[in-house]
């Protein structure tokens, strides 16, 4: 049921792009940036709402609590109000291509190889990541065949979109500036590294500072904050100065000082990591707006859907392939969990044919079995609690590392984007009622 609910969230997560791009067609080209703005802080007011009430649904840690479901029932009637000011509010004009041709002709027109092969490829490289020592080794099939497997199915796409579907999802015409090309493998690495902390920063603060839910929702909350404040900045910079480049650079060193500073953290950072997710809000709203723009003004305007697909969709791909690089490292780290725990509790006098019990209740905090077990003391229970931190410590850091890596190859690349000064007019791509010459420089 779970895998299927997430199956049909992800489904409708294909309609975001089109939010990127008719915001920024039916405005001034030159306000594109303030388009994408206020998609970003529509969207963390969102992330807010969303985080503060789970946050609040679930506070309590007993199994039989219903508080998730009562969040699933939010989320569904937020949908319906979206679905129903969509079909009664969102009406615009059909274009002459729209009436060009018929629904067969235009599902024709799509690449279907091409997201067979994407699909493919991307599922069979995320498992083979997943299964790396969780279960299976690396030289068992069931990971390195299903990897290999992937990576081949990822290579087929690239020579089919290369020679043979010049017009598919990677339309070759999107290519004849570099800016977009940088932009996407920039968007590719942010998604990497935001999907990343949105998995791992709360999990992290729930197991080394926290109890409460809610207190953990707040403290990712701050994220969300201050991307309001950092995305109508950005927003505001690039239409004043008609420049993308070196703010995009910079949010990805805040991003690189945001890892880093996770990196280092540890059971006795807690107070250092409330003030941590500022800088990952700044440099969420920093980028997303800088990226968006930059590559929607790199490209044809017939093109502005593919256009805002391809970077919505590839940062959710670069979350993907994120999310499966990050479970490997840290269930290699954890992997190491009972070693620890026995090296630290047998030297304080614990039996070894103790270790395993004393390492179940311990991971389950059930401090009533851990009293239980024979030779167990307070100092030996100290020490078992002291390691499972460390190791948990030891896996968390070994994923802020390597997401701080992929945000400095994007603050590397983009460094090579162009500012595109002239892009910055006072043109629309798809003006309503025919307004385009109100407003034409």
């Amino acid at each position: 049921m779970a895998i299927a609910g997430f199956t049909v969230t992800g489904i409708s997560y294909g309609a975001q792009p089109l939010l990127h791009a008719v915001s920024s067609e039916v405005l001034p080209r030159r306000y594109r940036s303030w388009g994408q703005a206020a998609d970003l802080i529509a969207n963390a007011f969102g992330g807010i709402t969303a985080l503060l009430v789970s946050g609040a649904f679930t506070r309590t840690s007993n199994i039989p609590s219903e508080g998730f479901r009562n969040f699933w029932y939010v989320g569904t009637g937020l949908y319906l109000f979206a679905s129903v000011l969509c079909a009664l509010l969102y009406h615009p004009p059909p274009t002459e291509r729209q009436l060009a041709h018929s629904l067969g002709q235009k599902l024709g027109k799509l690449d279907w190889v091409g997201y067979l092969l994407l699909t493919a490829g991307i599922v069979l490289f995320c498992i083979g990541l997943s299964w790396s020592e969780n279960p299976y080794p690396w030289a068992d099939p069931h990971t390195s065949a299903t990897f290999a497997a992937g990576l081949f199915a990822l290579a087929l796409l690239a020579i089919n979109e290369t020679f043979f579907k010049k017009d598919g999802m990677l339309h070759h015409g999107l290519f004849q500036n570099r800016n977009f090309a940088i932009a996407l493998v920039c968007i590719f690495c942010e998604g990497l590294a935001f999907f990343g902390a949105n998995n791992y920063f709360a999990f992290q603060v729930g197991v080394l500072y926290e109890t409460d839910a809610l207190i953990v929702s707040v403290r990712y909350s701050i994220t969300m904050i201050v991307s309001i404040f950092s995305a109508a900045g950005a927003g505001l910079y690039c239409a004043r100065t008609k420049r993308v480049r070196w703010i995009t650079v910079a949010s990805f060193l805040v991003f690189v000082i945001f890892f880093a500073c996770m990196a280092n953290s540890s059971p006795a950072t807690s107070q250092q990591v409330w003030g941590y997710p500022v800088f990952l809000g700044t440099a969420l709203g920093m980028s997303l707006v800088a990226l968006v723009t930059a590559a929607q003004l790199s490209t044809p305007p017939e093109l502005i859907a593919i256009t805002s697909g391809l970077i919505i969709g590839i940062r959710s791909l670069g979350g993907s392939v994120g999310l499966a690089i990050y479970n490997a490292l840290f269930t290699d780290a954890m992997g190491h969990l009972g070693d620890n725990i026995a090296a630290a509790v047998i030297p304080l006098g614990l039996p070894p044919n103790a270790t395993g019990a004393f390492i179940g209740a311990l991971t389950s905090h059930n401090e009533e079995a851990l009293f239980q077990i024979p030779g167990v003391t307070p100092q030996i229970v100290g020490a078992g609690a002291d390691a499972l931190l460390g190791t948990y410590t030891t896996g968390f850091k070994h994923v802020w590392i390597a997401a701080s890596c992929f945000v400095a190859l994007a603050a590397v690349l983009a460094v090579f984007l162009k500012d595109q000064r002239k892009e910055f007019n006072m043109h629309i791509d798809a003006p309503i009622e025919g307004e385009e010459s109100l407003y034409s420089s």
